[in-house]
């Protein structure tokens, strides 16, 4: 894929990621929708597929899941170069990509967070600091089943795909209620992914 950004475009990138920094209740995954809506359907930077491998890649390597911001942009990137092809222009580009959204999606929200938490850690004891805390939960859930929802439909899984929602619905389930740790069931997928039973 081949695309050509303007520095106005690129500063484009760097704003929205900051904005999504403000918005990245529960991790940056969460805002993973947006992403793809500005990223692909919007600005045509990436293609779904790039846009899931990413998020693919980045979740499979150990670290935290906000490692698919840098991939994003790297992508985006070498998509402006033209592709590895480009040499040093493509590897420079990619790697203003990679500055850029991270600096986008970190900034904000590292203020944010450390002028918040210092606050309400000094008034934990209001029942408005209590109830906020609370109150985000359903918030966090309901944002992560919506990328979940967007990976699953990158992928053309549909409803008629019963054994990959059962799995889901099974896995969220034991992550839910047990104390079975996340990596076991990401492994089992994996497993059945590799058996073709999914």
């Amino acid at each position: 894929m081949s695309i050509t950004l303007t520095a106005a475009q690129w500063f484009e990138l760097f704003t929205h990621f900051a904005s999504l920094s403000l918005l990245a209740v529960g991790g940056a995954i969460t805002t993973a929708p947006d992403m793809q809506r500005f990223l692909v359907v919007e600005k045509g930077w990436l293609d779904a597929e790039q846009f899931s491998n990413c998020i693919a890649l980045a979740q499979a390597a150990p670290g935290p899941n906000i490692l698919f911001v840098p991939l994003l942009g790297w992508t985006i990137g070498l998509n402006a170069a033209g592709g590895l092809g480009a040499g040093w222009y493509g590897l420079g580009l990619a790697m203003l990509g990679v500055f850029l959204s991270m600096l986008g999606i970190m900034l904000p929200s590292s203020i944010l967070t450390f002028t918040a938490s210092r606050w309400g850690h000094r008034n934990r004891e209001l029942r408005a600091v209590r109830a906020f805390k609370q109150g985000m939960a359903p918030l966090v859930i309901a944002l992560l089943v919506a990328t979940g929802w967007i990976l699953a439909a990158n992928h053309k899984a549909d409803t008629h795909h019963l054994a990959l929602w059962a799995v889901t619905a099974l896995s969220t389930l034991l992550v839910w209620k047990t104390k079975i740790h996340l990596l076991w069931l990401l492994g089992a997928g994996a497993l059945a992914g590799w058996m073709g039973w999914i």
